[in-house]
């Protein structure tokens, strides 16, 4: 069989049965002996069979298969998939994922999964425009998942950005600093949340100093961020709280090899909590986004329209809201603050600004 894709009809002639027979064994229902069903899980062993599972569903009428987009080499957007596959899978669908690259934009992410047959979308950290995202949320159930979108008809999962940044400004508060600095994150989803959380945090202080420094989504952002942050020489605040863990990790390296010391001479505090900033090396205090919730709210989300009644069909008993599955929805889960060892009282008292 080298060279040549295994077919049921293979499997059949191998185990001495019919393919109805083999079909009924793989789609699991009743119709063939404990013995038969063992005589073809064999065969299909030896051959190395793989059953066409979307050929299957095609046939049913169905995909049952949910689109992902994600930003390839983002750090929490590879911690959130794992969530996304094993939720899907816990709902009986498949997740097909298509990347967001330098050179591959959001929306032939998009095209690649709407002709793979996906019966929703789950779009993490979408760029793509609010025009774009009404039509494509009137196509199909997409959710948002980590960014916030207003009138279009998707729903939207996303951590309280707001609040993680003013946690992070809070706690350095609680240690002694008065000037805090933001690694901004620009454009990027939820950069406006947490720029308005930091803010917050320092209103809540008036003595506190504001200084906002370009940052980024990655450890070369961080890297310029620190590069500027040492050109501010004896004004440089004393602490930072970074835009997400990459930043920070960035910014980290380059103060430390300025001959900056962390958290002695500059406390920093990232987002998102991935799997580096608890290295024993790294010890990152940063606000975690709670990926296991995020990604069970996001499937459950569109799943829940997909697995709806159909319009028209008679309501639940019970019910007193026929209208709801087609009104976007929202999810907003509250981050936490893990306090690792990036952090810690001013050397000096801090100096108000």
């Amino acid at each position: 069989m080298t060279g040549t894709r295994v077919t049921m009809e293979d499997v059949a002639a191998r185990a001495g049965v019919s393919r109805a027979l083999v079909s009924i064994v793989f789609r699991g229902v009743a119709g063939a002996s404990d013995e038969t069903r063992a005589r073809v899980l064999e065969a299909a062993r030896e051959l190395d069979y793989r059953p066409d599972t979307r050929a299957s569903r095609l046939g049913r009428g169905r995909t049952r298969m949910l689109g992902v987009t994600f930003a390839v080499g983002h750090a929490f957007h590879g911690e959130l998939l794992g969530s996304l596959y094993s939720e899907a899978d816990a709902a009986g669908y498949e997740v097909v994922l298509s990347g967001v690259a330098p050179d591959r934009d959001d929306q032939a992410a998009v095209d690649t999964l709407l002709a793979e047959r996906c019966e929703g979308l789950i779009l993490l950290g979408s760029g793509l425009s609010s025009p774009d995202l009404r039509r494509l949320g009137a196509r199909l159930p997409v959710v948002s998942l980590l960014r916030p979108v207003r009138d279009a008809p998707v729903d939207v999962v996303r951590t309280d950005d707001s609040l993680g940044l003013k946690l992070a400004v809070e706690h350095l508060r609680s240690l002694g600093h008065q000037h805090v600095a933001l690694l901004d994150g620009g454009r990027a989803p939820g950069a406006a949340e947490r720029r308005q959380g930091y803010r917050r945090g320092l209103r809540a202080a008036p003595a506190l100093g504001e200084t906002v420094l370009a940052g980024g989504l990655n450890e070369l952002d961080g890297a310029h961020a620190a590069e500027a942050y040492l050109a501010l020489g004896a004004d440089r605040p004393t602490a930072v709280a970074a835009f997400n863990d990459r930043c920070a990790l960035g910014f980290v390296d380059v103060v430390r090899q300025a001959g900056l010391r962390v958290p002695e001479d500059v406390s920093v505090v990232g987002f998102d909590d991935i799997e580096q900033a608890a290295y024993p090396h790294v010890s990152l205090t940063t606000v975690r986004q709670d990926a296991a919730r995020l990604g069970a709210e996001a499937v459950r989300a569109v799943t829940a329209r997909l697995d709806a009644p159909p319009a028209g069909a008679a309501d639940p008993p019970g019910s007193s809201h026929p209208n709801e599955a087609s009104m976007p929805t929202g999810a907003v889960i509250e981050p936490e603050l893990v306090v690792r060892r990036s952090t810690a009282p001013p050397a000096s008292p801090g100096r108000p600004s």
